[in-house]
């Protein structure tokens, strides 16, 4: 893999990251960032981002703002603003890099909050890409995180395990009707949560990269 890290400590907050750079670049460009108990280093972004950058993306996976202040544990409560902050930051660094289509998204709850700002900020990104978006706390399906779908009008490609216990895939397939925007759901069959290959040789992340490419390219 050929990734190198990345600091950018011009604003605030800072970006504290690893780039993929491709060989063969297609002109776009894609911020990704983890979920509550995770980091920039987790292996579903790694392989992810690796999977996109050999396709011609420039990849930034980079750490919110949380986790700079916090080396483990989940988000404290009323931090999800700032890591917001952090996105729009990671975003706005990646612009002034490259000036092509920009992606914005992460796994459960960094695609969650990709999510909340594209909402608030509609010209902010060209699409989403959200990993296992956590649609309700396990057990708990009446407590849906979805008030903001119907403001997405960017293009959206949502993939989710058939195993995930933060929402099926049939609630997710309703959850989805609300949004406006074009949107796609990628069905990982037999993945949890994680979105990592439950059997040797296969690769969900590479699957979901391949599968991305086209679904914006068509937009």
């Amino acid at each position: 893999m050929s990734f190198t890290p990345f600091v950018n400590k011009a604003g605030e907050p800072e970006i504290h990251g690893f780039l993929h750079e491709p060989v063969e670049a297609n002109g776009k460009t894609v911020v990704l960032t983890h979920g509550a108990g995770s980091n920039a280093r987790a292996p579903l972004l790694v392989e992810i981002s690796e999977a996109l950058a050999q396709l011609g993306f420039h990849v930034l996976r980079f750490d919110l703002p949380f986790r700079r202040q916090r080396p483990f544990g989940p988000p404290l409560r009323g931090s999800d603003a700032r890591d917001r902050d952090g996105l729009r930051r990671a975003v706005a660094v990646m612009r002034n890099r490259n000036s092509g289509p920009t992606y914005m998204g992460g796994h459960s709850y960094g695609g969650r909050q990709a999510t909340i700002l594209a909402s608030e900020d509609p010209g902010l990104i060209d699409g989403l890409l959200l990993l296992s978006y956590p649609l309700h706390p396990p057990r708990k399906p009446e407590q849906l995180r979805t008030a903001h779908f119907s403001k997405l009008v960017v293009p959206a490609f949502f993939a989710h395990g058939t195993r995930d216990p933060f929402g099926s895939i049939a609630e997710m397939q309703d959850a989805l009707r609300s949004i406006p925007s074009a949107h796609r759901l990628f069905e990982a069959e037999g993945a949890g949560h994680d979105l990592l290959p439950r059997k040797q040789g296969s690769s969900v992340p590479a699957t979901i990269a391949a599968q991305f490419l086209p679904f914006i390219s068509a937009q």
